[in-house]
């Protein structure tokens, strides 16, 4: 069955915010336990795709100060998000050359939605997608099925015609959980290496090769 229905991961699949991401997690860790040696990024980097009040349970259970941190977190990231983050080259053409041929899109994503829709602002693409969740429209964030499930009820798809595009295991999980094709993006930063278990059924090495998902 042809695919209709293009999902879209936001951080590391439409937008390089990689360095954003990094500096907000170091300043909240500065900030929060500067009295501590600082976690190395990699350890920030492989929870990439999950909400912060996942992440930031790595680090403390404290509920009072995983939120003090989500605050301080997401005040600096909001405050620099502009200068920082950009779309990856030639993503937004692509996103745009599948609205024109009348695909429905959507985003999915474990950002807030507010922050989502800064997001594609950035890349030009604030008017391409039908559908915008984040982590606060949802019960159960990647890589747990819901947010694909809701976004096809939204949209009115079926999972047959259905491809959700990530560059995280959380994105590929989720799809697959989902029973949707899954794509994975490797101009993020993931390498195959890192996905290669999950068999995801799409290998996209650069944003043109979003063609071969539709092109005959």
């Amino acid at each position: 069955m042809p695919l209709t229905t293009f999902l879209f991961d936001l951080d590391g699949t439409l937008i390089d915010s990689i360095e954003l991401i990094l500096r907000s997690y170091r300043h909240t860790m500065q900030l929060h336990r500067g009295n501590q040696p600082l976690p190395p990024d990699d350890m920030w980097l492989k929870g990439l795709g999950t909400p912060l009040s996942v992440q930031f349970r790595h680090v403390t259970e404290d509920e009072v100060e995983i939120d003090a941190m989500i605050a301080t977190y997401r005040t600096y990231n909001l405050t620099h998000h502009d200068a920082l983050a950009k779309p990856y080259e030639g993503i937004s053409v692509e996103v745009l050359r599948l609205k024109a041929r009348g695909k429905r899109l959507g985003l999915v994503t474990s950002k807030l939605r507010d922050g989502a829709l800064r997001g594609i602002k950035v890349c030009g693409l604030d008017q391409a997608f039908d559908v915008v969740l984040g982590c606060d429209n949802v019960t159960n964030p990647k890589p747990h099925p819901e947010p694909v499930l809701k976004a096809m009820d939204l949209l009115g798809a079926r999972g047959a015609e259905t491809v959700f595009i990530g560059d995280s295991r959380f994105d590929i999980e989720c799809g697959r959980a989902a029973g949707v094709t899954t794509a994975a993006v490797l101009w993020g930063p993931f390498d195959r290496a890192h996905l290669e278990d999950l068999q995801p059924d799409y290998w996209l090495e650069k944003p043109a090769d979003l063609r071969q998902l539709y092109e005959p």
